[in-house]
């Protein structure tokens, strides 16, 4: 929960470590196309991170500490919380999609992983949805024993006519049956001779389990449904449905079908020379199934409440933040294009990231955002090479603590920022993916940019240039990060490699900081 209203206490800003990398490189080593991993999501219960690849290759992996202290004596003996951080090994992989080509437009598909979502795990069984440009697909991993067969029959022994033969003493025709009698002989095989009291060493064969093995299948394909690109999925809260989203068009779909989805919105013109907009991002609110909220390339972010009609062609609210006046220029709209949006946790609140800012919107204020961070604003005085060599469309995403306290996005030299966004707070901090993340600052806020009568409201903090002073590599760039559900703890892609880092949480090192409760005013 993000504390917005009157100032009670500011909580300490985080030290961030490194804590663990899968797929470094090393030095001079080429990254292949296909390793580059394009999309990061966690589970809701943080045991859980999924990754996706340009190849079409989804990565699972899960959390290795913690979990020997599942005992509830153990647990109710210790007198301090555990603040072990998350720590994960890898689980397993699996090919999600391949490069294919539609010959009825003559258009090839890419095989990359745009997004991963999870879904609700029932029984031990991991299920989460992979999409493409074109198709998603619904994964069952299941965690099989491998069982094998011990105890097999007698002591090692020669193989006859497929007979397995017993011990040298059992082979023994002198040997003689009990009570004196002559030995008995089997009638299949004259040579067996049982000896006294039978055969010891016979065992039944015995199944045991050997091993485990992750097993992913596909239990589910969702395609022909959209002409244009996929950017977006989102699970409903009611576990049964989730929507994907293009470009024009957003359509909801039950899990269990996959022959028929709804379209809810659509914004396609009758006329496509008068399109002016495009869906960027679209999500789910996490609590309730029948709202959901999309953004646009025109900066703006709406929501839809789906109890008013099925084709919810108006929307609920309208999130807009009104331009100064003489700020307008040939790059206002391209930077406003919004690349990504999140929901709070406790869904109160939206988080959108465009190419120069962060902002955090309250759902109870249309007018403007209630933050504003500053993320890219040392490139504006080079808008026009940005524009020249596609930077500028570069798509960042944004991801918020468990806690709501703090938000993170990425940036290029493969840097990435975390803000804090509780009332008071100045926490800005710079880290660079790799294993030493020596590139930080701690930056000051600049003036506010609006004012709504409240002093946590319309703040601006930024930063203003690069931490050690040196160019941009604009090659090299973050644009997937997620947020540990319920740790501080963060998963970021740069090129084929994913770095995680931690930071101690104050709260259980010292007193706690003062709660503060959200402000309910409209």
């Amino acid at each position: 929960m993000i504390p917005v209203g009157e100032e009670v206490g500011v909580p300490p800003s985080l030290e961030w470590r490194f804590s663990q990398v899968f797929g470094e490189r090393a030095a001079g080593e080429e990254v292949q196309e296909v390793d580059i991993i394009s999309a990061i999501e966690f589970d809701k219960t943080g045991e859980h991170l999924a990754t996706g690849d340009r190849g079409g290759r989804v990565v699972l992996f899960e959390r290795a500490d913690g979990r020997d202290r599942t005992c509830r004596k153990e647990l109710e003996r210790l007198d301090h919380p555990i603040t072990k951080h998350p720590e994960f090994r890898y689980k397993t992989e699996f090919q999600s999609h391949e490069p294919e080509f539609d010959y009825l437009k003559s258009l090839e598909i890419e095989e990359k992983i745009n997004k991963v979502q999870w879904c609700e795990m029932a029984n031990g069984t991991l299920f989460l949805l992979s999409t493409n440009d074109k198709t998603i697909k619904y994964w069952k991993v299941q965690e099989k024993k491998v069982k094998k067969i011990c105890e097999m029959n007698l002591e090692s022994a020669p193989v006859r006519n497929g007979y397995v033969a017993g011990t040298a003493g059992a082979l023994n025709p002198k040997i003689c049956a009990a009570n004196g009698g002559s030995p008995q002989r089997h009638h299949n095989y004259p040579d067996f001779v049982f000896p006294p009291g039978g055969i010891p060493s016979l065992h039944l064969p015995v199944v045991v389990s050997h091993e485990k093995n992750v097993v992913p299948r596909c239990r589910r394909v969702y395609a022909h449904a959209h002409d244009y690109h996929i950017n977006s999925i989102s699970n409903n809260s009611d576990g049964e449905t989730f929507i994907s989203a293009d470009d024009l068009r957003i359509n909801l779909w039950n899990l269990e079908i996959s022959d028929q989805s709804f379209n809810i919105v659509d914004v396609k013109p009758a006329n496509m020379e008068d399109l002016t907009e495009v869906i960027t991002s679209a999500e789910f609110h996490p609590t309730h199934c029948n709202t959901l909220a999309y953004s646009s390339s025109k900066g703006t972010i709406r929501l839809i409440d789906l109890r008013q009609s099925a084709l919810c062609d108006t929307h609920a609210k309208l999130f807009e933040e009104q331009e100064a006046p003489g700020s307008r220029s040939f790059f206002t709209d391209i930077i406003a294009s919004i690349s990504d949006i999140k929901f709070a946790k406790d869904g109160r609140y939206i988080l959108s990231r465009d190419y120069m800012t962060l902002k955090l919107w309250d759902l109870n204020m249309e007018t403007g955002p209630i933050s504003t961070f500053q993320v890219h604003e040392y490139l504006r005085p080079k808008l026009c090479d940005l524009y020249d060599n596609d930077s500028m469309f570069d798509k960042f995403e944004c991801c918020l603590s468990g806690d709501g306290l703090r938000v993170a996005t990425g940036s290029y030299s493969n840097l990435f920022h975390v803000f804090g966004c509780a009332a008071g707070s100045h926490e800005a901090m710079t880290l660079e993916a790799s294993k030493n993340p020596t590139r930080r600052q701690v930056q000051t806020p600049s003036r506010p940019s609006r004012s709504f009568g409240n002093s946590t409201r319309g703040r601006r903090r930024g930063l203003e240039s690069d931490a050690n002073g040196g160019a941009f590599d604009f090659t090299t760039k973050l644009l997937h990060l997620a947020w540990h559900p319920t740790a501080n703890s963060i998963a970021c892609a740069a090129a084929n490699s994913l770095y995680m880092y931690h930071a101690d949480d104050p709260s259980k090192q010292a007193s706690p900081p003062h709660v503060l409760e959200p402000d309910t005013t409209t």
